[in-house]
């Protein structure tokens, strides 16, 4: 692998280059000999050469050009290992897995662009989800997907990762471990899929719309939000009977409600 090459800002590129930080982070995902392993963004294998031999199957999905094509060429000939030259916003998790194997007994493992996390992680907690998820993601969007009840960091996507998801803050990565070095401070997060899902799609999707209009006035009373937002408009008296039996109150603000009330409040919803 040429380790000399610059990275690419246009991919968002910034490549881990201490090696026990790697290790660590190859721990923390757990696999072992039987699993099938998605890594994401691989890179000029930093994570990789870690995992080969390691686990029964890696998958290594690169954008990159260049770099999809020295991982083929280092990996050529083994059957452990099959290199996706593509963007993983356009694969499913179970396209990627070998026949046979189900999305949900697939672990993820990626060092994934800044500027497409959120897109990232909610592509990959489409169905079919996969058994667990482990990310690197700026440090701030780590606070706020974790981020308790009723502070200023909670909000949508921590509703969303939640609702569907238990999501654990594994450990801060300083900038300092990539090269170039980035503007900001990392961290890895565990996301374990609830297996199986406690919603339908269309449950899913019902909350995902009501969280969204909910954050997007935030400030806001939760009577107001149901009755008066363009993307709800509730009656008065429907507003109030769902919020009571989601244990909330009309004068609740969106983030005093925990994800269950937010999926308890949806499902009451006509």
């Amino acid at each position: 692998m040429d380790r000399h090459r610059p990275a690419k800002r246009s991919l968002g590129q910034n490549f881990l280059v201490d090696a026990n930080i790697q290790r660590k982070i190859v721990d923390a995902l757990g696999a072992e000999s039987g699993d099938e392993v998605v890594e994401i963004g691989p890179g000029r294998g930093a994570l990789t050469r870690h995992l080969i031999g390691r686990v029964r199957r890696l998958v290594l999905v690169e954008l990159d050009d260049h770099l999809a094509g020295e991982l083929a060429a280092a990996y050529d000939g083994r059957d452990d290992v099959r290199v996706v030259h593509g963007d993983i916003l356009d694969s499913s998790i179970h396209e990627l897995t070998s026949e046979g194997v189900e999305a949900a007994q697939v672990l993820v493992l990626g060092n994934i662009p800044y500027n497409i996390t959120t897109p990232i992680l909610f592509h990959l907690l489409e169905r079919p989800r996969p058994r667990e998820i482990v990310l690197m993601v700026q440090d701030d969007v780590a606070a706020r997907i974790v981020a308790p009840v009723g502070t200023k960091e909670y909000g949508a996507l921590s509703v969303g990762v939640r609702a569907v998801a238990e999501v654990e803050r594994l450990f801060k990565v300083g900038r300092k471990a990539f090269r170039p070095v980035p503007g900001v401070d990392s961290a890895m997060i565990r996301v374990r899929p609830t297996q199986p899902p406690s919603m339908s799609e269309e449950e899913e999707e019902a909350l995902r719309h009501l969280v969204r209009a909910a954050f997007q006035w935030r400030r806001k009373q939760l009577g107001k939000i149901l009755r008066a937002h363009h993307d709800l408009g509730y009656d008065p008296d429907v507003a109030a009977a769902a919020l009571a039996r989601a244990g909330a109150a009309l004068s609740d603000r969106p983030e005093r409600l925990t994800p269950a009330q937010f999926v308890a409040l949806a499902a009451a919803l006509p």
